[in-house]
């Protein structure tokens, strides 16, 4: 799997209001949210946004309502035009596109999940799952085995001819999705897509992402304002508060070192050990000493503990892909679970 850049945002500002160019003299001069509201009754929806989004790769934009994170994600196939700023896809920078362009963008290089499903109740299942390829000019007598194909990846084969109100919610995101790989496009936008659902169904419907995105490989952007969700899925974790990137990186870094007090309360009552890893903690480098077992990189912390049994001078050897690369003691995953600010450790900062 390749690491190139797919999709590059750079100094994306968006103002809503009837002059937005003039308030965005302001903003650049750093004035904020409330502020801009107040002075000029314009809202502030993105602020000076820089994010890289990587080939093959799951990146999720989290944020409470408001952040701008909705936002940003329209920006991506132009549903919204920015104040000003650059986005780039595959290289080019598509706020240059013309209609025909982006058309062809929306069709074949991007597909969209959205939170309410959005099925046609008039039309099969099959042919939900088809839309992306009827509208290119393709004909049921060839998108129908490609359909029930991915339907079939999602665990609906055999739905194909019922219609979306005989399916349960999550029977109907899962149409979503399958209708999001049929377009076979390589960049998938995911906007709260699973946020309507039951926890258990949720739940669910992340595991098929993932075991789907093993496989794929997609360009995945995710937009959630759950973090237990963003910490599962996400290669690539970018934190939006009043429309700014307060913080952004791999996911288990950042939960590690969270970069300001507004970070650290996001994190706060997060199970670190069932989502902290053991490759963020180890000591890296093979060991050479004597070890109580093996274990994985990827482990979670939890499961660790539970294999020391609660006994504090176990040290392990941790292995990837049947090599040895680094240790793990006991003390080091006490110290990782106690919160950066706790620790003091957000004061040296």
């Amino acid at each position: 799997m390749t690491k190139n850049i797919k999709v590059s945002i750079r100094h994306l500002y968006k103002i809503f209001g009837s002059d937005p160019l003039t308030a965005l003299k302001d903003v650049e001069a750093g004035m904020g949210k409330p502020e801009l509201l107040e002075t000029h009754n314009h809202v502030l929806g993105l602020n000076d946004i820089n994010v890289d989004m990587r080939e093959g790769e799951i990146t999720v934009i989290m944020g409470l309502s408001g952040s701008g994170k909705s936002t940003l994600i329209r920006h991506l196939n132009r549903l919204i035009e920015p104040t000003a700023g650059e986005v780039w896809v595959n290289g080019e920078n598509i706020l240059g596109y013309n209609e025909a362009q982006l058309r062809k963008l929306r069709r074949e290089n991007m597909s969209m999940v959205f939170q309410k499903f959005a099925l046609l109740p008039h039309r099969t299942v099959a042919e939900n799952t088809a839309m992306a390829l009827a509208t290119r000019g393709i004909g049921p007598s060839e998108y129908k085995s490609e359909a029930e194909k991915w339907l079939a990846r999602v665990g609906l084969g055999g739905y194909g001819d019922h219609h979306p109100h005989q399916l349960s919610g999550g029977m109907q995101q899962r149409v979503g999705i399958a209708r999001a790989l049929a377009s076979n496009s390589d960049i998938m936008l995911m906007d709260e897509a699973f946020s309507a659902l039951d926890p258990l169904i949720r739940t669910d419907m992340q595991d098929l992402l993932l075991e789907l995105q093993a496989e794929l490989h997609k360009t995945i952007i995710f937009i959630t304002h759950d973090l237990d969700e963003a910490l599962k899925l996400a290669d690539h974790l970018v934190i939006l508060n009043d429309g700014r990137v307060v913080q952004q990186g791999e996911p288990q870094e950042i939960l590690l070192n969270p970069a300001d007090p507004y970070i650290e309360d996001f994190v706060a009552d997060i199970n670190r050990a069932r989502v902290l890893r053991v490759r963020s903690v180890m000591e890296k480098g093979a060991p050479q000493e004597e070890m109580s077992g093996d274990i994985d990189l990827n482990d979670n912390l939890e499961s660790v503990i539970a294999k020391s049994q609660g006994a504090l001078d176990r040290r392990y050897r941790v292995m990837r892909d049947g090599e040895p690369v680094g240790s793990l003691s006991m003390p080091s995953i006490m110290r990782a679970l106690v919160p950066a600010q706790a620790s003091g450790e957000t004061a040296k900062r």
